[in-house]
């Protein structure tokens, strides 16, 4: 098979699959959604779409898997502190991320 048309058939179902996600609860819910558990379950979908392609390639970010779980379990903990975001992600991850490195390094 050409390359080319094997790249276009590829795009073409990802852009079918994609789409029918889409389209899929405007097809299955016609009228106002009632129960209160799948409007919460359709409210979490983003979040959970986003986390579920982000939080993979957090670990691979930084190049060393180790710095990456130290900056990991300090953003999970701080959040579970109530801070802000920019305290969680920008603040202490990154220092975490940074400590650990030097400290590995100097190992």
């Amino acid at each position: 098979m050409n390359k080319t048309l094997y790249m276009l058939i590829l795009v073409f179902v990802m852009a079918l699959v994609t789409y029918i996600i889409r389209v899929l609860p405007f097809v299955l819910f016609k009228s106002k959604i009632k129960s209160n558990f799948i409007r919460s379950v359709l409210y979490y979908v983003p979040y959970t779409v986003l986390m579920a392609m982000t939080f993979p390639a957090i670990f691979f970010v930084t190049g060393n898997v180790i710095t990456s779980t130290v900056g990991t379990v300090v953003a999970i903990l701080s959040s579970l502190s109530k801070k802000s975001m920019m305290v969680v992600s920008a603040v202490l991850s990154v220092l975490a991320v940074l400590a650990t490195y030097g400290i590995l390094q100097l190992a």
